[in-house]
Order: structure tokens, then sequence, then C-alpha cells
């Protein structure tokens, strides 16, 4: 077990105790609250976290997705302490250091052309302004998303979402869904990633048409569908979207809450696809959630039309002043310890190698699919018509996982690996081998 460290509390009872009070207390986010989870988590460190009695956990769910810089890190935790000593909240209309230099490193990784960002509190409220903005600037009502997607679940951001979590929560108007590409699920018939693309686009296309493009103020998508299953997008998309929504006018806002910032080796995943968004939305990564955060990143012809004109919206903690510290921290960290170029390493290296290799042995794993440290096995019944694993099934998977002392990322019929950014060879290696005995014990081996 790793030494959990002077600052971590052991004392007998306490796991329990915070147990009681989550049953009597909290309300769970996507849940029966009947049915929400026992797992206590006290302290944690890199890759690892524990709870109040030592029992330690490999982190490969990064927790929701943003641990990117690893649990503890001390630059960032430094950098908070620091900033609550010298001043603990500020107003968003007032000047404040952190906040500049926070910007500042952001838009630094982001294209030429893309000079302020407006801060949120995470990644839905970054969604909720992005298309705010778009349709303040077009003049035009309605959102096309995907049905594979998660966008938050604020007011737009749930009814952009694709996902069924939407379904109960359709009170935003002007939202119309479409089918991204998704080879291994295609709903095109298609057999290539080509024809997935060419036959994508033209329903796009179609959808577009068929709503009227001068009603559409964007295009919203994650760069790559994070949620609903790390959906690499094929060669030539996300180019033919943008080239799509240039034709009409219309905008293109690139979600890159869980996508960006390290998780796919890059800073941006889009600054793999040769594409240009309008608007960037952001949170998770940027500060691995030490202290809520997100953002618009907006292209400078959309900021101008806001410098005589009131941008009808804020937020209390728009720049919090230890959230900007954690994120200039951060920022800082990961260019200096090479810790993008080290996601995209491991994946090559370790990560996708691995779960390959797992493929080939285990007949449960219809596919595996990713990049840096964004990767996902999708689990089927039978590999030759795809039937997705059922639910009980994969609830059994997620106990054996954590038995084995792995905390993982389960979404449907999938297992998401999603360690932090830092994780090691090592590391790697120790998640691949649980995953391997889990697999094997349900009889998945092929």
């Amino acid at each position: 077990m790793t030494d959990p460290g002077p600052e971590a509390d052991l004392t007998d009872g306490t796991d329990e105790l915070a147990r009681e009070l989550d049953r009597a207390h909290v309300f769970h986010s996507w849940s029966a609250q009947a049915q929400t989870s026992s797992l206590v988590i006290a302290s944690g460190r890199g890759c690892r976290v524990w709870d109040h009695a030592g029992v330690e956990y490999l982190d490969f769910s990064s927790q929701l997705v943003n641990v990117n810089i690893g649990h503890q890190h001390p630059a960032v935790v430094s950098a908070i302490r620091e900033q609550a000593e010298l001043l603990t909240t500020v107003a968003p209309a007032t000047v404040n250091l952190a906040r500049g230099e926070a910007a500042k490193r952001i838009v630094d990784r982001a294209p030429e052309g893309f000079r302020r960002v407006f801060f949120t509190n995470g990644g839905a409220d970054a969604n909720e302004n992005a298309i705010r903005l778009a349709r303040l600037t077009t003049g035009r009502d309605k959102i096309l998303s995907t049905y594979r997607s998660y966008h938050g679940n604020t007011g737009a951001a749930i009814v952009s979402t694709g996902d069924w979590r939407r379904v109960p929560n359709e009170f935003a108007r002007g939202h119309v869904h479409f089918f991204g590409p998704y080879l291994y699920r295609s709903e095109f018939w298609a057999r290539s990633p080509e024809e997935e693309c060419e036959r994508a686009l033209q329903h796009l296309r179609r959808v577009i048409e068929s709503e009227g493009p001068q009603t559409i103020a964007a295009v919203l998508l994650e760069t790559v569908p994070g949620t609903a299953g790390v959906l690499v997008p094929p060669p030539g998309y996300l180019a033919g979207v943008r080239e799509l929504c240039d034709r009409h006018g219309i905008l293109l806002i690139l979600d890159e809450v869980m996508a960006g910032f390290g998780r796919t080796g890059r800073w941006f995943a889009f600054d793999g696809y040769e594409v240009r968004p309008d608007l960037i939305t952001f949170a998770k990564g940027v500060n691995s959630g030490y202290v809520p955060a997100g953002g618009v990143i907006i292209d400078e012809p959309i900021a101008a039309g806001f410098d005589e004109r009131v941008f009808p919206g804020g937020l209390t903690y728009s720049g919090h002043p230890l959230a900007m510290a954690s994120i200039v921290a951060t920022l800082d960290a990961m260019a200096s310890e090479g810790i993008v170029e080290h996601a995209r390493a491991i994946g090559e290296t370790a990560i996708g190698p691995g779960l390959a290799e797992l493929a080939e042995r285990h007949g449960a794993i219809g596919e595996v699919r990713g990049e840096g440290v964004f990767w996902a096995m999708e689990l089927v019944a039978d590999r030759e018509t795809r039937e997705p694993l059922p639910a009980v099934a994969m609830g059994e998977l997620k106990a054996a996982l954590l038995a084995r002392g792995l905390l993982p990322f389960i979404q449907d019929n999938r297992i998401h690996v999603v360690p932090p950014c830092v994780v090691t060879a090592d590391e790697v290696a120790e998640a691949m081998a649980i995953y391997d005995e889990v697999l094997s014990a349900m009889g998945g081996a092929s």
C-alpha cells in the first residue's frame, strides 16, 4: 500500500461515519438515492486514492475523467494555498491578476485569433454560455448536436445532450439531434472509416437542409465524445462539419470539457483533426478539478461583437481566484513536466497495446478505441452480433474490479480506461493485469 501521507486520517470507524452522514444527508446526482455507492475516498496522490482505513485503489477513472494532473499535485495544492492566504474571493467585474494569468495561459494554447475567455464554474455552464453566444451572434435559434453526446446538466446543455438524461429535462427550446460517426455501431451501414465519414456528413447535410440553415445558430460537438464511448472521429469528419458550417453561416462549438488539456495527448483534442472552431468550451482537465472551473474561449470576431453591446450573462464565481490560481499552476506544471507529451506516449506504448492484447484474449471485448489516456473497451455478449453486455454483468465487473483495487469508469456496456495523464507504465501494467483477471473470471476469455 502506498503511504497515505501525514494528512490522512486512519482512525477506526471514520469510513462508516462518512457513510452514515452520506446516507442521512447527501442527495446524489444521477442516482436512485437508495442505491448510491458506499465507496469512501479520503485522500489520494498521483494515480492512487484510499479510504480512511488505508484501503487503496488505482484510479483508472480520474474520478470523472478530470484529474488529469493526478491527485494532490504539490504545485497546484501550494498555489491554491498561497492564493487563499492572499485573497479567497473577488467579484467577477473587478480586475484580478490570477484571472488574467489563467486566461492568458489558456488562450496561449488555443488557435491564433482566440484572445478572450469567459470563465464559468464548470463544463455545463461553459456549454450553456457558448450556446448563448452563438445565438446572440447569429440571431438564430437552433442548436444541432449528436445523439451520442453529453454536454452538461443545465437548461440548454442537458437538452443538447443526446443520451437518455435529456428526456426528463427537455424544457429548453431550439435543439435538434443527429447521428455522428460510430463505425462499430454504424447508423449508416458503413464498412470503413471512409464510408462512415462520408455518410455521416451526408446525414448532417440533410439535417441542416431540412431544418433550414437560416435557423441554425451552431453545431455543438464533443471533439471526441467521451461519456458516449470515446468515439474518435474518422479522418475528415470534423473538417467536413466545419465546411458545412462555413457554407451556411453556422458557428461551430467544440466541447473540449472532457477531451481537452492533455486527455488525448494534445493540449486540445481538435489539434489532431485539422479543424478550427468558433467557440471552445473547457473545464475538467484545465485544473484537474481541484477547484470548480470552466469556460468558453471566444474567437475574436465573436468577442468583438460585445465590445459595445452588453453580454447578458454572468456568474458570481466567474474567474474565482482559487480556481484561477489552480489553473495557472496546473498548466505551468503540465508544460514544465511534459505531462501532455507523456499522455500521448503512454497511450501509444502502453495503454493502446495493452488493450489490444486484452481484446485478443477475451471474446467479451468487441472493440477498443482511443488515444492518449482516453480509451474505451466496448464489451459484448456476442462478438458476431455485437449484442452489448447486459447491465447486470457490467455491475458484476465493476464490483470485481473494485475488489481487486482498481477504481473503474463504467458506462453502459463499456469500461473507459481513463487514468490521469501522469500514469506510469508500471501502473498501466498493473491495471491491465486486473482487467485480464476479471474478464477471465467472468468467462470472457476467447
